[in-house]
């Protein structure tokens, strides 16, 4: 697997073969634990070193099918042999994120039908969009704590490849409570399941078990339109 970071979220060391570098500065490996920028979650940083020069990983993104990293000075060239290492204090807080807004996503959409349309998690806070009209804060801070309660019961997660049909006909054709659904172009589907509680399809990074994330937060809610709400969370 090109992207093994699907399947092993706390690897923090790797190394790698550059396998293409375009503009001097962005570089393509032959696999890669840095997570690009995608579904919300921010991209990695960190340091590659290669042939006793270290350089920062500035930035990842994945554009037609491959990962590219940016990193701070020239000297990579195809065929070097790399070491990877991923800042794993940034990687870490957005997984106890990820994992967060996925428990209370689900949630939300359970008791109430709504379609997630939009999350983004950094640092120090997240967010979560849904499509509802009608909602209180009293609702949601009941949203939180249900969802304070599943992180405290310390549910098992695993992370799995599944090819799609073999995913749909365990989860539904939807995959996702994303409003946006599920890209048609994906074949090979990776799961996140979180034991005794939910499946569903994501490609973000995420912990082993529901009791690392901490305890959720409320912070405020917003009208962003007609039936679109969103909510802030902290993490502690």
């Amino acid at each position: 697997m090109k992207n093994p970071y699907l399947l092993d979220c706390y690897k923090r060391e790797f190394d790698a073969k550059v396998t293409k570098v375009t503009d001097a500065v962005f570089v393509t490996l032959d696999q890669t634990y840095f997570y690009p920028t995608g579904g919300g979650q921010p991209y990695d940083t960190g340091t590659i070193t290669s042939n006793g020069k270290k350089y920062k990983v500035m930035f990842v993104k994945k554009e037609n099918g491959e990962i590219i990293h940016e990193v701070s000075d020239l000297g990579l060239k195809e065929g070097d042999s790399i070491h990877g290492v991923i800042d794993w204090d940034r990687r870490y807080i957005h997984m106890r994120y990820h994992t967060a807004e996925h428990i209370l996503s689900h949630i939300i959409s359970s008791k109430t039908g709504a379609l997630i349309t939009g999350n983004q998690l950094e640092a120090d806070k997240a967010r979560i969009d849904f499509a509802l009209e009608n909602y209180d804060k009293e609702k949601i801070l009941e949203y939180i704590a249900e969802a304070n309660k599943i992180i405290k019961a310390g549910h098992e997660i695993k992370w799995y490849i599944l090819q799609k049909k073999e995913a749909q006909a365990a989860l539904g054709d939807k995959l996702t409570t994303l409003a946006k659904g599920f890209s048609q172009e994906i074949q090979e589907v990776r799961i996140v399941d979180i034991i005794g509680f939910e499946k569903e399809a994501c490609g973000g990074t995420h912990l082993k078990n529901t009791s690392e994330v901490g305890e959720i937060k409320f912070v405020k809610a917003e009208n962003k339109g007609k039936s679109n709400r969103r909510i802030y969370i902290v993490l502690s």
